[in-house]
């Protein structure tokens, strides 16, 4: 029998840590996109030593949220069109499938939920003044994608989402985030998803989805 250190599941605990909270700084800005970062930095920002740093290094890399450049150090890739084309791409096949297991089940009430919590934000953002989406809009954006996904009950599929809607984040932080302006036209996109799939009309449901990611695509690379 192999007996393994005392401190190996407590150095695994610390790397996991450290790459959560990677992904933590690049949502709260202390990362941005395209900004370069020495090893010695980056272990510093995560609690890590340079030799735990690097065991992460490579799952950071393989998940394209960290580029690697010789001689020029560790750089958060940039915002750039490929990436957004790239990143709306994956969004789209990954709820297309999270689409078509919604329609077999998740329940009429669950959806009549979903779209009495999306009615509601929109009747506070047109009855009040204030410039600023109301504050359960973006949260009632989320967890209308969270709750597809999570339909599919596939951890591959979750795990990827989770990976690409960093990457998302990261393109809304840098060009778009839920406005007044924006808000409406997002939800109206929801609204015509969740009627699909009450109906459930598996063509109308995809394509509305389709619809929605394409139009929050345009969106980014438009800026």
């Amino acid at each position: 029998m192999i007996l393994h250190g005392a401190g190996s599941g407590t150095a695994a605990s610390a790397i996991e840590v450290g790459y959560q909270t990677f992904q933590a700084a690049l949502l709260d800005g202390r990362l941005r996109p395209g900004q370069f970062v020495s090893q010695k930095e980056l272990g510093a920002m995560l609690s890590l030593s340079i030799g735990a740093l690097r065991e992460i290094l490579p799952r950071l890399q393989s998940e394209g949220l960290l580029l690697v450049q010789p001689k020029r150090g560790l750089q958060i890739p940039a915002i750039d069109l490929p990436m957004i084309r790239d990143a709306f791409q994956m969004r789209a096949a990954l709820e297309r499938e999270a689409v078509l297991q919604a329609i077999r089940k998740i329940s009429d009430d669950v959806l009549e939920g979903q779209r009495a919590q999306h009615l509601a934000v929109l009747d506070a953002l047109e009855k009040s003044t204030d410039h600023n989406v109301p504050p359960e809009g973006q949260e009632v954006d989320a967890k209308l994608h969270s709750l597809l996904i999570e339909t599919t009950d596939n951890n591959l599929l979750r795990q990827s989402y989770h990976i690409n809607s960093i990457r998302i984040r990261l393109i809304r932080t840098d060009r778009i985030k839920l406005t007044r302006a924006t808000l409406p036209a997002a939800f109206a996109d929801h609204l015509e998803i969740i009627d699909a799939i009450l109906m459930r009309d598996r063509h109308r449901a995809v394509d509305a989805m389709d619809a929605h990611i394409a139009n929050a695509r345009d969106r980014a690379m438009e800026l």
